[in-house]
């Protein structure tokens, strides 16, 4: 059957997330306070393991998303509200 994957990497100036998931079922996110990645899965399923590296991988994504973040905002911060 078909399956639902999802992928959720965001960001703002004080927070973020970084979370894949399987039909609606967390399989990973980073842990950004603790430092490192959470596989959150029930023990009556086959485990699903992310690669070594895949914590460190988030933490990049976040700092590419803080720097998009500012970009965009500097680049809109002379665009009216309304035309």
């Amino acid at each position: 059957g078909l399956h639902v994957d999802l992928s959720i990497d965001g960001c703002s100036d004080s927070d973020g997330e970084e979370m894949y998931s399987l039909d609606g079922e967390e399989l990973w996110f980073a842990d950004f306070i603790n430092h490192r990645g959470v596989e959150p899965q029930p023990s009556f399923i086959d485990h699903i393991s992310y690669v070594e590296g895949a914590y460190d991988n988030a933490v990049a994504n976040q700092q590419i998303c803080k720097q998009n973040l500012k970009t965009i905002r500097e680049a809109m911060k002379d665009i009216p509200l309304e035309n």
